[in-house]
C-alpha cells in the first residue's frame, strides 16, 4: 500500500520540512513548563476512568490536552479536559471502538492460533493475519488520535490514519510503545510503581507518543507539529 498525499490537506509552504531529529530539547522544555499540568491531567484521567465505561472519553480528553502541549498552545487543564468531554464524547467512543476492538480481537486471535500452530501448521496463516490486524490497529491509532485532536471528524480520520500507520510506521512504533508499553510495564510493576502511575504514569507516555508522531502529522496533514 502506498501513501497518497492527495488524501491529506496540503501543508503550508515550509511546513513539510521534517528536518527535526529527536527534538529532545523541545521535549524536555515541555516537561519543564507543563509538569504540573501533566500531574493534574493524570489525576483527572484516573478519576475519570473509575466508572470504566468512561474510559474512551477520558482517553480522548487526555490526548487532546497533551496534543495542545505538543503544539505549544496554551493549556487550561480542567477547562480543556471538561470541554472535550462535552463536545467530543461521540468521537471518543468511536475512536475507542475502531482501535481497541481490532487490537483486542487481533491479539486474542494471535494468541489462540499460536497455541495450536504446533499441532496444525496451517494455523500459521490465521495467526499471521491476526498479527497484522493487531499491528496495523496499534500503529494507526497513534495517528488517529492526533488527527481527531486536530479537529477531523472520525470518518475523515480513519483512512489517513490507516495509510500513515502502514506507510510511516517508525514513529508510530515508537509512539505505540510509549502509549501502550510504558503504562503496561508500570501496571505490571505495581505497587512499587504506584506513585508514578498516580502522578505521571499515563500522561507522560501520552505526551511522548504524541511528540513522536507530531512531525508526520505536520508534514502530511498541515498540522502545527
Amino acid at each position: 500500500m502506498f501513501l497518497d498525499k492527495s488524501q491529506f490537506d496540503p501543508a503550508p509552504d515550509g511546513e513539510g520540512d521534517v528536518s527535526e531529529k529527536t527534538g529532545s530539547a523541545r521535549f524536555f522544555q515541555i516537561i519543564q513548563s507543563e509538569c504540573l499540568s501533566l500531574i493534574k491531567l493524570n489525576l483527572l484521567f484516573l478519576v475519570s476512568c473509575l466508572p470504566v465505561v468512561t474510559i474512551p472519553p477520558a482517553l480522548f480528553a487526555a490526548h487532546q490536552v497533551v496534543r495542545k502541549m505538543v503544539l505549544d498552545k496554551p493549556v487550561s487543564c480542567w477547562q480543556d479536559y471538561k470541554a472535550v468531554w462535552k463536545t467530543g464524547w461521540k468521537r471518543a467512543y468511536g475512536a475507542f471502538a475502531v482501535t481497541a476492538l481490532p487490537m483486542a480481537a487481533g491479539g486474542y486471535g494471535a494468541a489462540f492460533y499460536l497455541r495450536h500452530a504446533q499441532q496444525f501448521v496451517l494455523l500459521v496463516v490465521p495467526f499471521a493475519f491476526c498479527i497484522v490486524i493487531f499491528l496495523v490497529s496499534a500503529l494507526s491509532s497513534t495517528y488517529l488520535y492526533g488527527l481527531l485532536c486536530d479537529g477531523r471528524p472520525l470518518k475523515e480520520a480513519i483512512r489517513p490514519a490507516l495509510l500513515l500507520g502502514v506507510a510511516r510506521p517508525l514513529r508510530a512504533v515508537l509512539a505505540a510503545l510509549c502509549w501502550y508499553g510504558l503504562p503496561l510495564l508500570a501496571i505490571m510493576a505495581f505497587p512499587w510503581s504506584g506513585s508514578y502511575l498516580a502522578l505521571l504514569g499515563f500522561t507522560l507516555p501520552f505526551l511522548l507518543g504524541s511528540f513522536y508522531t507530531r512531525t508526520v502529522l505536520k508534514q502530511f496533514c498541515g498540522g502545527n507539529g
